[in-house]
């Protein structure tokens, strides 16, 4: 049997369920809970999927998310997800051992994809983190991808 590659994912089924699944949602939290999970389990790279949410000035503490434990505070000075909070890119990582900074959350970790999350307002509500235990697991398709639906489903979050 082949390994799982990025490309394996039915990106239009996945858009069209979470689209379904968090219509008319405007709790945060539940749409960050909603959206892990359902890209965690489509993803076949993905080994651990969640959010950081921005609780106070340059910090993010964990949110909803699928996996392991993940790091429950991360500085917006530290590592790939401080690093996406704090400039507001996408940060796509293939090796996460030649990051600058990067925050071992776990030592099986080996690449990473991580996508700010805003409101319709521009507020940052945090970041979306995906982990996994295969190098250059995620690529700009993912990126294409994520981005967009990020913006539509968090537009009206609160």
């Amino acid at each position: 049997m082949a390994a799982p590659l990025a490309t394996d994912i039915d990106r239009p089924a996945i858009t069209a369920s979470i689209r379904a699944l968090t219509h008319g949602e405007t709790d945060t939290v539940a749409l960050m809970a909603t959206v892990a999970c359902e890209i965690h389990h489509a993803h076949p790279l993905a080994d651990w999927t969640g959010f950081y949410r921005v609780t106070a000035p340059e910090l993010l503490k964990i949110g909803p998310y699928q996996g392991g434990h993940g790091c429950l505070v991360i500085p917006f000075s530290r590592g790939v997800c401080g690093a996406a909070a704090r400039t507001g890119q996408v940060q796509n990582v293939p090796d996460v051992e030649a990051f600058p900074g990067h925050i071992a959350c776990s030592s099986s970790t080996k690449s990473e994809l991580v996508l700010p999350v805003r409101n319709g307002q521009g507020k940052l509500l945090g970041v979306l983190d995906l982990d996994s235990n295969t190098a250059a697991a995620f690529t700009k398709e993912d990126e294409d991808w994520l981005a967009p639906l990020l913006a539509e489903v968090f537009r009206d979050a609160t």
